[in-house]
C-alpha cells in the first residue's frame, strides 16, 4: 500500500477543515486499482449509475471471461445480445468496443500512460470514444493514484465541497478551486478525505 505520510501533514497543517476529516477517516488508503483494459472497462460500465447497480453489471460482464478477467479480444468477438444479457445499453457496448478497438490495436498504450504527464494522460484517455474528462481522472487518481488531481466535475466532490465549505449552489467552482490551492501537491489525498467525508454526511443523513 502506498504511504502517503508526507500529504497528511501537509493537508492537516494546511486546512483545518480537511484536518478535521482525517481526526475521523484516519489514515489516506488510496491505492492503486485494477488497471489497463479491466480498469477502463470497468470506469465505463459505472458511466451515470449508482455504484450499487454498477457493481452488479460489473460483476456479470466479468463473468464473460476467462478468469474473470475482462479482454479486449474476447470482447471483440461477443455478440451484442451477450453483452445486453449483462445489463450494458447499446451506448456502452458501444464504448466497450471501441475501447477494444483502441487497445487491439495499440493506439493506447497503457505503459505510456504511467510516463506522461496528468494533462498529457488525460488528453490520450479523452480520445477514445466514451471516455470523457471525468473517467480519464477516475483513472488517474485510483489507478495511476497521481498526487495533484482535482476532478471538480465529481458529483461526490461538488457535494462535499459545497457542503464543507459552504459554497454556492451555483457558481462554485472558482471559489473551490481557490481553496483547493492550499492542497497542492496532495490534491489527490485531500480528494479521498472529501470522498470520506461525503460518505459519513451520506450516512448521518440516512433514516435511522
Amino acid at each position: 500500500m502506498k504511504k502517503w505520510n508526507e500529504a497528511e501533514l501537509h493537508l492537516r497543517h494546511a486546512d483545518s477543515r480537511i484536518a478535521g476529516i482525517m481526526e475521523r477517516a484516519g489514515p489516506c488508503e488510496l491505492i492503486r486499482n485494477e488497471g489497463g483494459f479491466a480498469g477502463l472497462s470497468s470506469s465505463i460500465i459505472g458511466q451515470q449509475l449508482s455504484n450499487h447497480v454498477a457493481n452488479i453489471i460489473r460483476e456479470r460482464f466479468r463473468k464473460l471471461f476467462e478468469n474473470d478477467k475482462p479482454d479486449p479480444e474476447v470482447l471483440l468477438n461477443l455478440d451484442d445480445s451477450i453483452l445486453r444479457s449483462v445489463g450494458l445499453s447499446f451506448q456502452k457496448i458501444k464504448y466497450l468496443r471501441g475501447l477494444a478497438s483502441w487497445v487491439e490495436s495499440g493506439e493506447l498504450d497503457f505503459s505510456a500512460l504511467e510516463k506522461m504527464t496528468d494533462e498529457q494522460a488525460m488528453q490520450t484517455l479523452i480520445q477514445v470514444h466514451g471516455i470523457g474528462r471525468w473517467t480519464a481522472e477516475m483513472y488517474l487518481l485510483f489507478t495511476l493514484n497521481r498526487p495533484d488531481l482535482l476532478p471538480l466535475g465529481d458529483a461526490a466532490i461538488e457535494a462535499a465541497m459545497k457542503r464543507l465549505y459552504d459554497l454556492p449552489e451555483k457558481d462554485w467552482k472558482d471559489p473551490a478551486i481557490q481553496i483547493a490551492e492550499k492542497w497542492r501537491p496532495w490534491r489527490s489525498v485531500a480528494c479521498w478525505y472529501l470522498y470520506q467525508y461525503h460518505g459519513m454526511q451520506k450516512n448521518e443523513d440516512a433514516p435511522k
